[in-house]
């Protein structure tokens, strides 16, 4: 029997941003400052001023439920990006060392077509999966890479599947659409030794988004489909931020979130280019012919409704388009090995590239 502290309290204050702007910083939200009951005003803009006090639901792991259980500050300044990319540097060397032991493989840096790739070869293969790759499309927020190790290694595992993970070059150095014009320089690249039926594309996060992107992209280029796409926590439309991104912080309910602005988002990745270019933002490109599409987000996802909202795109473009949405857990958490949740979440993609793969 374990018992545990089962509230995790979310304040959302929605402040213009000019004021919001003009305010010192804060220290941290203390035990006694608190919200201790639900509260709602719907103002004439309709802008929702809420606080909503939310127990850690028993519908999860206890493995999951400890780590809601983590208190984060929900004040402070932006990391710096350098800041940023060592640190999760060094978090994905350590997540590899841990995945690695659930799944044996072989690591390879290497290029393909000029570009950067890690190349995941798992233990095991079997002889009628040596013609078969998976392209991996890493997450990080553009600009840093904390999935070419957490989103390769147990996928490969999983399927007994061949995947490389493409380093495309990142924001804000290199804004859109160089990792789209990489990550398909790579599939161009493997489609001299596999058939596209034997490929994959998929990621998470940023990934998930390039993976959209690519994907439009290759029907315009007029070359082959692969067999099936992953899209896992991502969004179709830079032009529009949906409901989730101005109530969910990269860790859910923890953690600072500042109230969403007008305009288009993630400005250092679109660069220049129209938020409603249909490359950049899928959902305003034709999707017809789009291959088979697993859909995988959380309900304290922050791209939960960009997730969503793509799934739909897909629907109504008669996409074979399928939605998984697991509870209570916050955004790309397929990357804790620790979780029960990230097994199944895993295993879940593996299977359905193996379905879709060589048919």
């Amino acid at each position: 029997m374990h018992s545990i502290v089962r509230h995790t309290a979310c304040l959302l204050v929605m402040l213009p941003v000019s004021l919001a702007a003009q305010q010192p910083a804060a220290l941290p939200t203390t035990a006694a400052e608190a919200p201790t009951r639900d509260t709602s005003y719907i103002d004439a803009q309709g802008t929702a001023h809420v606080t909503r006090v939310v127990p850690i639901p028993q519908t999860i792991s206890p493995q999951a439920q400890k780590t809601l259980l983590r208190a984060e500050p929900d004040q402070g300044p932006p990391e710096p990006l350098a800041l940023r990319r060592s640190r999760t540097d060094a978090w994905a060397e350590r997540a590899a060392a841990e995945w690695s032991k659930l799944c044996p493989n072989t690591l390879v840096n290497t290029t393909v077509a000029g570009v950067p790739v890690r190349i995941v070869m798992p233990e095991g293969v079997p002889a009628n999966h040596r013609d078969m790759v998976l392209l991996n499309i890493h997450g990080g927020g553009f600009n840093s890479d904390s999935g070419s190790y957490t989103e390769s290694i147990p996928i490969a595992g999983y399927s007994k599947i061949k995947v490389v993970a493409v380093l495309y070059r990142l924001a804000p150095e290199h804004p859109f659409p160089a990792a789209v014009d990489d990550s398909v320089a790579v599939y161009k690249e493997l489609l001299k030794t596999y058939k596209p039926d034997h490929i994959v594309i998929y990621g998470t996060s940023a990934g998930a988004i390039l993976t959209g992107e690519v994907a439009v992209r290759l029907k315009q280029l007029g070359l082959p489909m692969p067999a099936a796409l992953g899209i896992f926590s991502g969004l179709g439309d830079f032009a529009r931020d949906g409901d989730s991104r101005s109530l969910f912080s990269l860790r859910g309910l923890a953690g600072h979130l500042d109230p969403p602005k007008d305009g288009p988002h993630d400005s250092s990745y679109v660069g220049n280019t129209d938020a409603k270019d249909p490359v950049l933002s899928p959902v305003y490109a034709n999707l017809q012919g789009m291959p088979p599409t697993l859909f995988v987000t959380s309900t304290r996802d922050m791209l939960l409704s960009g997730t969503v909202n793509l799934h739909r795109a897909f629907l109504n473009a008669g996409v074979d388009a399928r939605l998984v949405v697991f509870d209570a857990l916050p955004h790309a958490f397929w990357y804790n090995q620790a979780l029960p949740e990230s097994i199944e979440a895993n295993h879940m993609m593996a299977d359905f590239f193996v379905k879709h793969l060589g048919r």
